[in-house]
């Protein structure tokens, strides 16, 4: 942190600045992104040693308070959110396609991810509060609702969003 990324947040604020928009991926978190793999901290929060670095969330914890310190290491290390949840659907719940198309990308570092909850009308936060519905029509979902924030719908490498919503299970 105070060798590499500490020094690197301010080059990151100028590379955004320059670029006149906050939606931009800055060049300096490719560099820290490739130092960090280097380093073998990289995927720090997948509890799967094949996948990540095999740590507990105790273990994580730690790690995930001095990440919080700055704006971009987590990133750096390749554990920001909402990509550490969506890890933890596709590697628990993803079917094969799924990971190879989702996954793998997402642990690589090649692409980010979104996630879609926040509801204008409900306390959202708590997911029981949900409205938008998900309903099945042949080999198709529909979703029927409106989501009010999705957390890195705007980072450029975002390819992949995930969506909390709710179905009748009758």
């Amino acid at each position: 942190m105070d060798e590499r990324v500490y020094p690197a947040e301010v080059v990151w604020l100028e590379q955004v600045r320059a670029a006149g928009t906050p939606h931009v991926h800055a060049p300096v978190v490719e560099e820290l992104k490739a130092e960090a793999k280097a380093r073998g901290l990289w995927n720090l929060f997948l509890p799967d040693e094949e996948h990540g670095a095999g740590l507990t969330n105790c273990d994580y914890a730690p790690l995930a308070e001095d990440h919080g310190r700055t704006r971009i290491a987590s990133e750096a290390c390749n554990c920001s959110a909402p990509d550490t949840g969506t890890w933890r659907l596709l590697h628990q719940f993803g079917s094969e396609e799924q990971k190879r198309q989702w996954l793998e990308p997402l642990l690589e570092g090649e692409i980010r991810s979104s996630f879609a909850m926040t509801e204008p009308d409900v306390a959202s936060s708590d997911a029981t509060n949900i409205g938008l519905r998900i309903e099945r029509d042949g080999d198709s979902y529909v979703l029927n609702g409106r989501k009010w924030w999705t957390t890195n719908i705007y980072h450029p490498n975002c390819r992949i969003l995930i969506v909390m919503g709710k179905r009748d299970c009758a």
